[in-house]
């Protein structure tokens, strides 16, 4: 049997990239691999060291991809990182962007664009027709990562490496894209998919890699790791955790601006339509949600989940023509958007593709305290105090003082969260928050959710493509449909 990519002591010459020990792994002809690991494990250096990214010492990588290969291993080897599902890496981004479409320029590209070569079965595969004009920056997610999936394919790789390939897709795309990728590597494609959500795991994948503080283990055949698994404990909560968020102090909402007097309305929609250009995103919506209820907001890719966010979260400027009440407050009456989002939570896909900060950990979370993407004001002790106990609540207090753009992207995720929740909302605006979390840390935030919302004055509204990942406190549920 041939084999594809063989790795013997590899080790990165990166010092910040290097894992615990020297991986050797090889791939051979017709397995289907999945590289599996808690949240900081080290999923994405293996990837590194397997794609080439970073100059090896030693032996190295060898790759045999075939008599019919391309001519460079990049050609042949293709690789679809956590952050591709929100875009390319840009620093000029900003998270409103989406949402202020008068920022992009005419001739910003398009989805069509970077599709000229795909065949037509793959636009059609993907349902991507009618986004060809729509231009990158308007995408959602699970939109993008179709995209970029469409586009990685189109090029006809050897191998293809998909880092979290199911995020931010539908129920209908996750199944589609699963048949797809099944009969891709049945016609001969070799696939390295990296998983954070062990259940996801599709039927065609042979071989496991295990990897856990920064060691990749054995390669294990599939029943062999199945036999392995052991189910996450519940709670994962400590009671000492639960107890310190039940306890905190219980705000004087009479004393805060722009906030209902005797709670009722929190939101209120009256008849909303939300178009950009020819495309009509929300129609005719009507939505009421009264404090201390807990949402659940569904739907398929694309039918305007973000957008309505968007209009809560005070960063759709489109608000302002629209019959919308936040908080018991018309909006557009004298409001600044700081009263908004002083009783507001919120963690989304935008903002973290739109969080490309170097800055320590713990003051991405004491951002949540100003609102801002950034910290532009040191915090004070007390606040800094606040700020650690969030991050030990989400299991991350050892990574304080670590560069956000160092860190895993599930650290990064749980940072996000800690942020949403360090200024204890009336509000919580929870936009696909598990993305990318492995199956304790799902388990985890799940839990912190619905402990949080065990409070006086809590309202919740949380999107997600995973009915299990509903916490058992939602009450109340809003689907949209598509509008093409």
């Amino acid at each position: 049997m041939r084999t594809i990519i063989d790795i013997r002591n590899g080790v990165t010459r990166h010092p910040q990239r290097r894992m615990a020990k020297p991986v050797c792994l090889s791939i051979g002809e017709g397995e289907q691999l999945a590289i599996v690991g808690p949240n900081g494990s080290g999923k994405s250096r293996l990837v590194d060291i397997m794609t080439g990214r970073y100059p090896l010492l030693g032996e190295g990588v060898r790759y045999d991809f075939g008599p019919e290969a391309h001519g460079l291993v990049s050609d042949n080897l293709k690789s679809i990182t956590f952050r591709d599902s929100y875009g390319e890496g840009d620093a000029t981004y900003y998270y409103q962007q989406r949402w202020n479409q008068h920022d992009i320029a005419d001739d910003a590209p398009t989805a069509g664009s970077l599709l000229t070569h795909a065949p037509e079965s793959l636009i059609e595969a993907f349902g991507l027709r009618p986004l060809l004009d729509k231009p990158l920056m308007t995408l959602s997610s699970g939109e993008m990562r179709k995209l970029q999936l469409t586009r990685a394919l189109a090029s006809g790789p050897k191998v293809l490496v998909i880092d979290n390939p199911f995020i931010g897709l539908d129920a209908p795309t996750r199944n589609d894209l699963s048949q797809l990728l099944s009969r891709l590597a049945q016609e001969g494609l070799t696939l390295v998919l990296v998983m954070s959500k062990t259940d996801d795991l599709p039927q065609f994948i042979t071989h496991v890699v295990p990897v856990e503080h920064l060691v990749a283990g054995e390669k294990l055949t599939r029943q062999q790791y199945a036999q392995q698994q052991r189910p996450i404990p519940s709670p994962m909560l400590g009671d000492e955790e639960r107890s310190w968020i039940l306890s905190l102090p219980e705000k004087d909402l009479s004393t805060i601006p722009f906030y209902p007097a005797k709670g009722g309305e929190i939101l209120h929609f009256d008849d909303v339509t939300i178009r950009y250009g020819q495309r009509t995103i929300l129609q005719h919506l009507n939505w009421t949600v009264n404090e201390g209820e807990r949402w659940a907001l569904s739907g398929r890719n694309g039918a305007g989940k973000s957008t309505l966010l968007s209009l809560v979260c005070a960063d759709n400027p489109q608000a302002y023509a629209c019959r919308i009440s936040l908080f018991g407050h018309r909006r557009g009456t004298g409001e600044s958007i700081w009263e908004v989002k002083r009783h507001i939570g919120y963690v989304s896909p935008e903002m973290h593709r739109a969080y490309l900060k170097d800055i320590p950990a713990i003051d991405v979370v004491a951002s949540g305290l100003t609102d801002s993407i950034g910290l532009y004001v040191r915090p004070k002790p007390e606040a800094r105090i606040l700020c650690e106990q969030w991050m030990s609540i989400f299991g991350i207090s050892h990574i304080a003082d670590r560069s956000f753009l160092q860190l895993s992207s599930g650290e990064q995720r749980l940072c996000l969260l800690a942020r949403a929740f360090v200024k204890d909302p009336e509000l919580l605006i929870l936009d696909e928050p598990l993305h990318g979390l492995d199956d304790a840390n799902r388990q985890l935030t799940k839990e912190v959710i619905e402990t949080f919302c065990q409070r006086k004055n809590k309202t919740l509204v949380m999107v997600t493509h995973y009915e299990e990942e509903l916490p058992a406190c939602i009450d109340n549920k809003l689907l949209l449909k598509t509008n093409i």
